[in-house]
């Protein structure tokens, strides 16, 4: 009988345990295939539509990609303390919301590029308990592999995308960059360089270009 209620106990522990581990949420992994997979899906069933009309993709891209990216934090580390610091809270908004549409149309033409591609998530790598890099290999139509590295970060208990290393360029470290150079061209005027950031991304797009083509 003893032995009865204590597996009858035991049985009512597990099965209330079991809608706990179904709302766990995500892990890295997890959340880097999850929204890869469903990109892959839409990009595939509308290729030819988004390759006459990049727009519509970038904002596939914002509504799938958006919600899984740390705008906030991606925009004050490429903006740095330097300028941080000194710019309002619409300031800041302001060039998140600008930064978000540039980073799609960075991602969006790199993806355009690939026909038949095969992509695959690689394991998370753990760095610390909110922090994590997920590796991903695309491979084009000739066989060719671009490695990308994702720099996830765990912000109130959901993985989120800090930072993206594409075959080699680090995407936050080229907009730092010409951030920097920006505001030095523009005479320290914040305004201007978040108003004219579609421009910068054009232009760190044409430097990717640049590196890729010379480490070919």
């Amino acid at each position: 009988m003893n032995i009865a209620n204590s597996l009858r106990r035991g049985l009512l522990i597990l099965l209330a345990c079991l809608p706990l581990a179904a709302m766990a949420a995500p892990s890295a992994h997890d959340v880097v295939k999850k929204t890869t997979d469903e990109l892959l899906a839409d990009l595939e069933a509308n290729r030819a539509t988004y390759k006459q009309n990049p727009e519509a993709f970038y904002d596939t891209l914002e509504r799938i990609l958006g919600p899984v990216v740390d705008s906030e934090g991606i925009s004050r580390s490429i903006m740095t303390v330097k300028y941080s610091r000194k710019a309002s809270d619409a300031q800041i908004k302001r060039f998140e919301e600008n930064f978000k549409r540039g980073l799609m149309q960075f991602y969006g033409n790199a993806l355009l590029e690939y026909d038949n591609q095969d992509i695959r998530v690689l394991p998370a790598k753990a760095d610390g308990d909110d922090r994590a890099s997920v590796g991903m290999e695309v491979k084009d139509s000739k066989g060719t592999l671009y490695p990308v590295s994702y720099t996830m970060v765990r912000i109130d208990g959901q993985w989120k995308l800090r930072n993206v290393i594409i075959n080699g360029i680090n995407v936050g470290k080229l907009f730092r960059d010409q951030f920097a150079d920006t505001m030095q061209r523009n005479g320290d005027d914040l305004d201007k360089t978040i108003d004219g950031w579609g421009a910068v991304v054009a232009k760190a797009k044409e430097s990717a270009d640049g590196q890729k083509a010379g480490g070919q």
